[in-house]
């Protein structure tokens, strides 16, 4: 019970994960800026009763209203790609796992940096999770994701190889209108 509550801890912080991505620019230009965290809230902001769920830590930036407004729902746009990670003795396929795609602001950049660096946040703003798509992979850890608008997304999944370890992994993809963009997510 305590691995399968571990492994969705692990998946829900990969679904929020941003910082340490690799970049897939598919647009001339420069590279778009690293969004750093700057809406920073304090623990007094928060109600008094309320905290973390066991195994969370509570996020320090508060849900950045303006920033989302300004995003579009729905778009176009596809990613689509392969979730694997890569160990010692081959290929671990990330088969029926959960991909994310969330797209790039200052809320989703603090989950994606403590979930780089092993901790779960609480879960994100329900306002937040409106803008976020998942799909499921197949066999071969395949995943399309369609609908989305043109802009800046992190698209994340997790794998848990023979020691039982879920490892995130991260991708950050600009996209176009129409654009349609393979990724593979995998290390």
């Amino acid at each position: 019970m305590q691995h399968g509550l571990l492994k969705y801890l692990l998946m829900g912080a990969a679904a929020l994960a941003v910082s340490g991505c690799q970049l897939i620019d598919t647009t001339p230009g420069p590279p778009p800026e690293r969004i750093d965290v700057t809406d920073v809230g304090t623990q007094a902001e928060r109600p008094t009763d309320e905290g973390p769920p066991p195994g969370r830590v509570a996020r320090e930036v508060a849900f950045p209203e303006a920033e989302y407004a300004a995003l579009e729902k729905h778009g176009n746009a596809s990613i689509s790609g392969r979730l694997t990670l890569q160990t010692g003795s081959g290929t671990v396929v990330g088969r029926n796992s959960r991909v994310s795609v969330a797209p790039v602001t200052t809320y989703s950049a603090e989950a994606a940096e403590k979930a780089l660096a092993g901790q779960a946040v609480e879960p994100a703003d329900p306002r937040a999770q409106a803008y976020t798509r998942q799909a499921s992979t197949d066999d071969d850890g395949r995943f399309t994701v369609n609908g989305l608008p043109a802009g800046d997304y992190y698209v994340s999944g997790s794998v848990t190889p023979a020691d039982g370890r879920p490892r995130i992994i991260i991708n950050q993809v600009r996209l176009s209108n129409g654009q349609r963009v393979k990724v593979n997510l995998s290390r």
